[in-house]
């Protein structure tokens, strides 16, 4: 028997299950039925339903007797994330400072899994203000940010991401083929900077590029965007690419 059997044993298969259930609400499943549950998760419906009352019980979730939606006590378990981890709050002034300057918004993703996950941002006093928010979730493979990420890992982590995920396009702009796919983020590795021009959303444009810690090592992605309308891909490599390569380059010292 291995060293590590032991530690297998004493995980709660409960407890991972009931994550999976939280896991499953964002931006694009504001509420979910105990069915849509239960598929996205891969549980049964019986062990679905368990950990959704379960939830419920706790006050992460409510139902309104037909489907369940997430609780502001959702908000302590990213709030403490954001509190025990330095990046954040490190990147904040970094991300303001940034912002003033491009007149866009700013933000600072890291990769988890399959997606990048936005974990600080400075945005515009507009009314409507483009791009993510803190803690909204995008494909790693087909973001600005993302491309940035995988970049940063060994050529053969970048084939099992790849290898691991469905490349399906969410506009007519979304690049899917899988050569192509592996192009852009090699060419973001090349270039130190990725962009993403109505890949993920008709009428966003990003940029992104790493941030680095002191030994080198990709830890971050900090983005800008902005919208096609108000400048074009060119335009936004002039104008907002100098802004953000200046932005990474303060945080890393700091890293």
């Amino acid at each position: 028997m291995s060293e590590a059997d032991p530690g297998r044993k004493e995980t709660m298969a409960g407890l991972a299950k009931g994550l999976a259930i939280l896991e499953c609400f964002g931006e694009g499943a504001p509420r979910l039925t105990l069915a849509e549950a239960a598929r996205r998760t891969g549980l049964s419906r019986a062990t679905a339903r368990r950990c959704l009352l379960t939830l419920l019980e706790l006050g992460y979730v409510t139902h309104d007797g037909r489907s369940f939606a997430p609780q502001p006590r959702m908000l302590r378990l990213g709030y403490a994330f954001l509190s025990a981890t330095p990046l954040p709050r490190l990147a904040q002034p970094v991300l303001e400072a940034v912002q003033e300057a491009a007149g866009e918004a700013i933000s600072l993703a890291i990769l988890d899994g399959a997606d990048t996950v936005f974990v600080a941002r400075s945005a515009p006093h507009r009314m409507v203000s483009v791009g993510p928010g803190i803690g909204s979730r995008l494909p790693a493979w087909c973001s600005a940010t993302g491309r940035v990420l995988l970049a940063g890992l060994p050529v053969d982590a970048i084939a099992a991401h790849l290898g691991a995920v469905r490349l399906e396009p969410l506009t007519r702009h979304t690049a899917t083929a899988p050569e192509e796919v592996r192009a852009r983020i090699e060419r973001a590795r090349t270039a130190g900077y990725a962009a993403c021009d109505e890949e993920l959303e008709l009428g966003l444009l990003s940029l992104a590029v790493p941030v680095r810690d002191l030994s080198g090592r990709v830890v971050a992605a900090m983005s800008v965007s902005t919208q096609p309308s108000r400048r074009s891909l060119q335009e936004a490599e002039r104008d907002l690419l100098p802004l953000i390569l200046d932005g990474a380059r303060r945080l890393s010292v700091h890293l």
